[in-house]
């Protein structure tokens, strides 16, 4: 199936490509160009249906005819801190400011817990997957949890996955590579039960 992602986040593309290799998955921008969606609801199903339905109210109110029964997914994500009050939460990608490259909303949580002389502490991820067919919303969700530590080790992985290490394992995210994330992230389990919805509602 043709699945247009609402989304720009390069990551999160590359993995939506990954985890769905038998659907052809379209960024929105090769379809409409660059647009800013305001990212201003207070949680993270909010902010996914938001961007899905922009994207969607786009796509089929224009002249785009091999879109006119597309399907759109969005997603919307980020890590918590209970010691920081869930810090930085749907904030995540923006957390030192808009535009924060990953360096930078890193740098700015790491500062956070050394104000508090933490080295480790239990965090999660959180990720809602909203879908956009025939003007019917529906969404889900999935978490992955583990420890956050106020430092960076590995390349993998984008975001806060460096400093991330999930329960059961000894590395974080950026040591332990892409491979080994996919069976159990945040962004898998919602997207397996997106998945299942996708083969009920096509």
């Amino acid at each position: 199936m043709k699945i247009v992602l609402a989304s720009a986040n390069k990551g999160k593309i590359l993995e939506f490509e990954k985890l769905m290799p038998n659907d052809e998955v379209v960024a929105f921008s090769q379809i409409l160009g660059t647009i800013d969606i305001d990212e201003d609801q207070d949680s993270f199903k909010g902010n996914a249906i938001k961007k899905a339905k922009t994207i969607y109210d786009l796509l089929i109110s224009k002249d785009y005819e091999n879109y006119k029964n597309v399907i759109v997914i969005s997603d919307d994500s980020g890590i918590s801190v209970p010691v920081l009050n869930n810090e930085p939460g749907i904030y995540s990608a923006r957390y030192a400011g808009i535009n924060a490259s990953d360096k930078e909303n890193n740098k700015k949580l790491i500062e956070n817990l050394n104000k508090l002389n933490i080295e480790k502490t239990s965090a999660f991820y959180t990720a809602c997957i909203a879908i956009v067919y025939q003007n019917e919303v529906y969404t889900v969700h999935g978490w992955m949890h583990g420890n956050v530590i106020n430092k960076e080790l590995g390349e993998g992985g984008f975001g806060y996955d460096p400093m991330f290490i999930p329960n059961g394992f000894d590395k974080t995210l950026g040591e332990l590579g892409y491979e080994a994330k996919k069976d159990f992230s945040h962004r898998t389990k919602a997207l397996n039960l997106a998945k299942k919805v996708l083969e009920v509602i096509i």
